[in-house]
């Protein structure tokens, strides 16, 4: 088994000559035969014991089995007590979560003290197994089929290549001794009732069932590593900005609908919003979809994603007089008089406007229903929302669109036109510019 063990080891890179391993030690047989298999290997470790005071005496009978066993291999020995009934209740979970995060927390906690090169845990081949069941009754995808991984981040699982019967064998054969957690008989929770349960059935059909489940799990992480790295294509591609992917870009990946919930899934949207997401893909525009954190907006082209927020009026009074304004856009002003040869850049980011029909001080706020203007070139009056209509705005551009007003008057559609109240003409004197700089 220690052979066995040490090609993992080289196989995943799992640890180095460099620094000690932190050993989590509950005193279990599989954490001791991780604990002596490391010490054989001749890697320097330290174990580490985590009493959660769930089982009362049995609790306290396997910190004092783990200390000795660790002194007797000449292990230094780190303990830590958790009220993990209080920790569960104050955080809102389960006592099996509860136990985890407080362990992982101090394992993590314990490596960057003591300068350790990882944190090894005793999972083995069987408690692979039996997650990829629990994750298939739960419902997964390709993730959840592969098992538990050999190293996340700094924790590493050196005995995942071994099974339950290796590890009780190989004890045997050393004479080591390890105590038995009660509650492992006990089939009140899901991973024990598969253990004790499920499992037994499957091997009445295939005694091998643990090896078949195995082998398809470290099939299944590799393929596992291919979608990542497709999918990682896949963002690159179809993530136009931070706020914006591009539908078309989308549709040209295989399995877009598979993608699309990849990358809806970081911002909080589920399987069952992303599928009408897809679903609306080919509909009309302006359909919005909502997670709890983000609002999404499907375009023509594109699906705009932005953080939820309360829409509050605001209104910023603007001085031309001090050149450029930063907030909440940035926006330079020059003042010039105007002479016959007055050049005029045709650029919709710069604004020329009549100074002298201006009312100060200018003012910069988003639109309201019931906006309107007189755009450039035209005589009569047009509603904002119909000019955003006609330019084929999104809702979220919409909302992103800034007014320079003079007054109540609408002098600026900001990077947009201007009004045609306050345009330059043959009676102009001065002229203030305007630059939206973004």
């Amino acid at each position: 088994m220690i052979h066995t063990i040490r090609l993992y080891i080289e196989k995943y890179r799992l640890l180095s000559e460099e620094g000690p391993v932190l050993v989590g030690l509950s005193g279990g047989a599989d954490s001791v035969a991780l604990l002596g298999v490391l010490v054989r290997l001749g890697y320097p470790c330290i174990a580490l014991h985590c009493n959660f005071h769930l089982r009362g005496e049995e609790s306290d009978r396997d910190e004092a089995f783990a200390r000795e066993f660790a002194e007797s291999l000449e292990v230094p020995f780190h303990k830590v007590d958790f009220d993990t009934i209080a920790y569960a209740g104050e955080k809102h979970l389960s006592i099996e979560m509860a136990a985890r995060e407080l362990r992982y927390a101090w394992f993590e906690e314990m490596r960057e003290r003591l300068g350790g090169q990882a944190v090894a845990v005793a999972h083995h081949r069987d408690d692979s197994v039996e997650t990829v069941l629990m994750n298939l009754i739960r419902g997964t995808g390709v993730r959840g089929m592969s098992g538990i991984r050999p190293r996340n981040g700094c924790v590493v699982r050196p005995l995942l290549c071994v099974s339950r019967e290796d590890i009780l064998a190989w004890l045997v054969d050393q004479g080591y001794a390890y105590v038995t957690d009660s509650s492992n008989l006990s089939d009140a929770y899901t991973r024990n009732f598969i253990r004790l349960n499920v499992l037994p059935l499957l091997e009445a059909i295939n005694p091998s069932v643990r090896n078949t489940i195995a082998r398809s799990a470290e099939h299944l992480s590799a393929v596992e590593t291919i979608y990542r790295y497709v999918l990682e294509q896949a963002r690159k591609a179809v993530a136009v900005s931070e706020d914006r992917l591009s539908i078309k870009a989308l549709m040209q990946f295989p399995a877009p609908e598979t993608i699309l919930y990849e990358l809806l899934k970081e911002y909080g949207f589920t399987r069952l919003v992303s599928d009408d997401v897809f679903a609306a893909l080919t509909k009309e525009p302006g359909k919005l979809f909502y997670s709890s954190t983000h609002r999404l907006l499907k375009d023509r082209d594109n699906l705009w994603i932005t953080p939820l927020e309360k829409k509050e009026e605001r209104t910023f009074v603007l001085d031309p007089e001090k050149g450029i304004n930063h907030e909440p856009i940035e926006l330079s002003f020059r003042k010039l008089v105007i002479t016959t040869d007055f050049p005029i850049e045709k650029d919709k980011r710069i604004a020329y406007l009549d100074y002298d029909k201006l009312d100060f001080p200018l003012t910069l706020r988003t639109w309201k229903e019931g906006d309107w203007f007189i755009p450039f070139g035209m005589k009569g009056r047009k509603k904002l929302s119909d000019y955003f209509s006609d330019h084929k705005f999104s809702r979220i551009e919409k909302e992103r669109t800034w007014l320079l007003c003079s007054g109540d008057a609408i002098a600026w559609v900001v990077g947009e036109r201007t009004d045609n109240r306050f345009r330059i003409d043959e009676s102009t004197k001065r002229v203030l510019i305007v630059n939206f700089l973004g």
